[in-house]
């Protein structure tokens, strides 16, 4: 039998509430998302007067970083790059997406999920999804 650890409801709604606390501290609007290791949807928040669009980019972030087990910047930069890449439709899965801040969440030497934020510029999506995988990996140690 092959059992699995994923990330809890609870311990996703505390990193949650720090990324949502960290936007409203600069002002700014955003959507986050925390998924399970297969990129199903744990918890999920949509910040009043953030982008629609970026409801199906989080959401998208955090199951590309869980399936691929790497954060959504690297899969992105590996799709453009000039030699090695590739379109990324070649994924074969449409949900797949390369913009950076979806950002998966170790523990014990496995991916537990992911964490991904939208709707601000790439480097605060990372830098917020980032803030959220501390929240939970301290939260396990």
């Amino acid at each position: 039998m092959i059992t699995e650890s994923t990330i809890e409801y609870a311990e996703a709604r505390r990193a949650l509430d720090a990324i949502c606390a960290e936007i409203l501290r600069r002002d700014k609007k955003g959507v986050i998302a925390v998924c399970d290791p297969h990129g199903d949807l744990i918890a999920f928040a949509r910040m009043d007067g953030a982008p629609l669009s970026s409801i199906t980019i989080a959401m998208n972030k955090a199951y590309s970083a869980a399936r691929e087990r790497k954060p959504t910047k690297e899969i992105g930069n590996a799709a453009r790059h000039a030699e090695k890449g590739f379109d990324i439709g070649y994924f074969g899965d449409v949900k797949f997406t390369g913009w950076g801040g979806g950002v998966p969440v170790w523990n014990n030497g496995s991916v537990i999920g992911a964490i991904a934020v939208s709707g601000l510029p790439q480097a605060e999506d990372i830098e917020l999804a980032e803030i959220g995988v501390a929240v939970l990996t301290a939260s396990r140690a």
